[in-house]
């Protein structure tokens, strides 16, 4: 009973390795792919498909990549595609790209994809935009012309991709600072604002002359002028805002003289009081050496009590006799 036992259990072991085996060569060796691969024309060898497997490269992502370019009429060689692969590459949006490509009779050899799907950029994106062109449209983009009127503009710029100048080239948002440049620069050489608004066709003219897409990865088809609203009058808010400046100016300057002016009155009060005070010092010296005598003294003072006199006649308000003469 034992050994009958041991031997079930032999079996059995023997059974699972088998099956383990089995499916470890199948998994090695992906009988299905290949079969598929000779049948489309795209042949690759048992070994190749092996060695993929050993160097950690999904053998159906290649091989389904292969088949894909040989039925579109494209030769792509596996080592290509593999290597593609390995450095990082999309290898199946590569070969979508190169196929779209050739439909459309735009040249696009492997390499160049690949250089483009390995600097970040959708390569099939950027045929896609060959051959239909992107519309982008801009913010809107105040400027203002020489009459002072403020004009904002919004504008649609058509572009296609540029195969050639993807790599290193600049994106979309190079192109837009460029055109919203070049929309304040012809608004703010127009000489009237009216004149924007009568031919805003000289807005993309003038900016399609600067050739704007050099060095960009993009080739600017035309550009649109979509709205163009007036906005404020810039140049009376800047009169305004200059005429108070000069107000606060000349007051500013009015006050710095007004204290000047009183600072020299109350100086010249100082002085009228210091020459009193030397009248009476002025007079005893006088009476000491002689040239003075007692008669003009009162004299004086009479002098003094006239006046005194005269400026209450001149001056009726100080007098409380007025008041019940009022009355």
């Amino acid at each position: 009973m034992n050994e009958v036992m041991a031997g079930l259990i032999g079996s059995m072991g023997l059974l699972i390795g088998v099956v383990a085996a089995l499916a470890f060569i199948l998994y090695l060796v992906p009988i299905p792919l290949w079969i598929a691969a000779w049948a489309s024309g795209a042949y690759v060898g048992l070994f190749t498909l092996i060695a993929m497997r050993l160097r950690r490269v999904p053998p159906a992502t290649i091989v389904t990549a292969r088949i894909s370019a040989v039925k579109a009429g494209i030769d792509v060689s596996i080592n290509d595609l593999e290597a593609h692969f390995l450095a990082g590459g999309k290898v199946m949006q590569v070969v979508s790209a190169m196929i779209s490509a050739d439909k459309a009779n735009i040249p696009l050899p492997f390499k160049r994809a690949a250089a483009i799907d390995l600097a970040g950029r959708n390569v099939l994106e950027a045929v896609q935009m060959s051959v239909i062109p992107k519309v982008i449209e801009s913010p809107r983009i105040a400027a203002v012309a020489k009459d002072g009127i403020q004009l904002i503009a919004v504008s649609r710029v058509t572009v296609r991709t540029n195969i050639d100048r993807l790599v290193g080239g600049a994106g979309e948002e190079t192109i837009m600072a460029r055109v919203g440049e070049g929309m304040v620069s012809t608004i703010g050489s127009a000489l009237s604002h009216k004149d924007v608004l009568e031919n805003p066709d000289k807005i993309s003219k003038h900016i399609l002359s600067k050739g704007l897409d050099a060095g960009t990865a993009y080739e600017i088809l035309s550009i649109d002028i979509a709205d163009v609203d007036v906005g404020e009058n810039i140049g009376a808010k800047l009169q305004i805002e200059q005429a108070n400046a000069d107000k606060q100016i000349a007051q500013a300057k009015a006050e710095e003289r007004r204290a000047m002016a009183v600072a020299l009155e109350q100086e010249m009060r100082a002085r009228v009081v210091e020459a009193e005070a030397e009248v009476p010092r002025a007079m005893a010296e006088a009476f000491r050496q002689g040239n003075m005598g007692i008669m003009d003294y009162y004299r004086m003072k009479n002098m003094q009590a006239d006046t005194a006199m005269r400026e209450e006649i001149a001056n009726p308000e100080d007098d409380p006799s007025s008041d019940r003469n009022k009355l």
